[in-house]
């Protein structure tokens, strides 16, 4: 089969204006970048607030292993798969960082033959969001250390100062870093660092904000350092609100482009979901609410983590109401959790697929929590045996789901009408009843807690002694009333990236609180989590080239 890049450079593209004109969109609606991708003009969700919203269908995964599930590819085939079905349907999706791009993790838009496209621009500056976003939070630290240098006027305590740096790409040198080294002209002296792009506080008010002046006031919310008296000092004390939205005034407009099949997609924002919320936007994802008749969308690796955020922070805080899950695993994925190793996978072995199963269950019971239905998308490869396929059939009968065959990296969406159609079905059958898992009266300990016991499988949580400190400091300054967004790896259900399957006995060990007060949320550190990924010893980035022509090879 041909290498994902390869199908996706074959792909007969439509002009971006024949896209937007399957879902009612006409050339004024349009902000042309190129051919073939456009960003969607503000006006078009106010011309449409009072229309009804289509389904909303969340696709996430069971916990992501070496062995690939192939969350974001079932997602583009199951759009596809839909409309050619005869659906008005539209898919919405996170942009792709540069950082793993370059590093071990690959792009995010999908593969084989379920990709969006030009998936080369998608997957490098696409239309230069993550720039305005990496731009918009340097210049807030920058006048930071400014006020510092600049007489300190709101008394902030260098060794209290909790706004980091961000770049878009992995580099393990920048996490921890001194500025101000060379003299009295040079800046304040002090420890500081930097994050990745998909990090940043502004890229999750990005995909958290109604529009632009709800950014904008988010923005003057961020808390960026301590007084030495102990009181918050806020972007808006810095009066840089206004500047970072400016600098964010297109980087706000959600993104337009195509499926390999033409089918329309929303690509805007792009928060990690080991480390932040892991959703697309609300503005994109309203917008295709309001175009599509569903609306397909994912949160990032497992549904530990990307589905519970999306249901506990993103729905909670746009009021979205998911009409259906699908939960996608794979044989091969699930007997990896069942002890085998990767250069055994093609061997056929009941025993441990049957001990891996225990990971898809769980996050089926994950889900059911929040009281939306779920169906399993069951992603083929070639090296699964009939017997495997029946035994994952069936544990998913015994729990009252149906596991469906998807086929859509060789075949398209021809491979996900199967899909498709049980899940059209589903949604027409059984309704939802969504709710949070907590409620944000609670204490924040509680809602730790909570989430690790009854999402992970926890028996209870460790706070370290900087975290209870954290916690008692925030709930005295009034932020105990915000919801938390878990920093856990995407490996496992605990804190422990080799505890496979669904492990038990065991504690989550919270090191860390970072306060999110513009996008509204508590970030908890776990385990060894970081917040600046480091390149593998052989980068995808040393494959990578570019001809005379401009001919690209190497990325996937």
């Amino acid at each position: 089969m041909k290498t994902d890049i390869e199908i996706a450079q074959e792909a007969c593209m439509l002009p971006v204006q024949e896209v937007a004109a399957k879902i009612g969109l006409t050339r004024d609606d349009l902000e042309f970048y190129g051919n073939y991708k456009a960003k969607v003009s503000p006006s078009v969700m106010a011309r449409l607030r009072d229309e009804p919203d289509g389904k909303l269908v969340l696709v996430t995964a069971i916990n992501p292993t070496a062995a690939g599930e192939g969350k974001t590819t079932t997602t583009v085939g199951l759009g596809q798969a839909m409309t050619r079905l005869g659906k008005k349907a539209m898919i919405a999706l996170r942009e792709p960082s540069l950082g793993p791009c370059f590093g071990v993790k690959g792009g995010a838009a999908g593969g084989g033959y379920a990709q969006v496209v030009p998936m080369e621009d998608i997957n490098l500056h696409f239309t230069g969001d993550f720039h305005a976003i990496t731009s918009a939070h340097n210049l807030l630290a920058a006048m930071l250390d400014n006020s510092l240098h600049q007489g300190n006027p709101l008394g902030i305590d260098p060794r209290q100062v909790v706004f980091r740096r961000v770049l878009d790409m992995n580099d393990r040198a920048l996490r921890n870093v001194i500025v101000g080294l060379g003299g009295r002209t040079e800046g304040v002296v002090r420890q500081a660092g930097f994050d990745i792009t998909v990090a940043s506080e502004i890229m999750a008010i990005l995909c958290l904000a109604e529009d632009l002046m709800d950014l904008k006031k988010r923005f003057s919310r961020i808390v960026v350092a301590y007084t030495y008296d102990g009181e918050p000092v806020c972007a808006g004390d810095l009066r840089a609100e206004g500047a970072m939205a400016l600098l964010m005034k297109e980087a706000v407009k959600p993104n337009l482009v195509q499926t390999l099949e033409n089918t329309p997609v929303l690509i805007h924002g792009g928060p990690f979901a080991n480390i932040a919320h892991g959703c697309n936007s609300v503005m994109a994802t309203k917008l295709g609410l309001k175009l599509a008749d569903v609306l397909i969308t994912e949160a990032g690796f497992g549904a530990d983590l990307g589905a519970e955020k999306f249901f506990n922070l993103k729905c909670r805080f746009a009021g979205l109401k998911p009409d259906l899950t699908v939960l996608v695993a794979t044989v091969r994925a699930l007997k990896m959790n069942g002890g085998v190793v990767v250069k055994d996978l093609a061997v056929e072995d009941v025993d441990a697929l049957a001990r891996g199963l225990a990971n898809l269950e769980k996050h089926i019971e994950n889900i059911g929590k929040f009281g939306v239905p779920v169906v399993v998308a069951l992603n083929r490869f070639p090296t699964d045996t009939q017997g495997e396929i029946e035994l994952v059939r069936q544990r998913c009968r015994d729990l009252g789901v149906e596991a469906v065959l998807s086929d859509v990296f060789a075949r398209g969406g021809a491979g996900g009408e199967d899909l498709a159609r049980v899940v059209l079905n589903t949604l027409a059958v059984v309704p939802a009843n969504f709710a949070p898992l907590y409620g944000i009266e609670g204490s924040l300990s509680a809602k730790i807690e909570r989430i690790c016991q009854e999402i992970y499988g926890a028996d209870g949580v460790i706070f370290s002694k900087e975290a209870l400190a954290a916690l008692d400091k925030l709930e005295e300054m009034g932020y105990g009333q915000l919801p938390v967004c878990m920093a856990k790896t995407q490996y496992s259900l605990s804190d422990d990236p080799a505890r496979l399957g669904r492990p038990k006995g065991f504690h989550v060990t919270v090191r860390e609180l970072r306060l999110s007060a513009g996008a509204g949320f508590v970030v908890a550190i776990t385990g060894n989590i970081m917040t600046m990924p480091g390149l593998p010893a052989t980068p995808a980035a040393v494959r990578m080239d570019i001809d005379e022509d401009g001919k690209i090879v190497g990325l996937f």
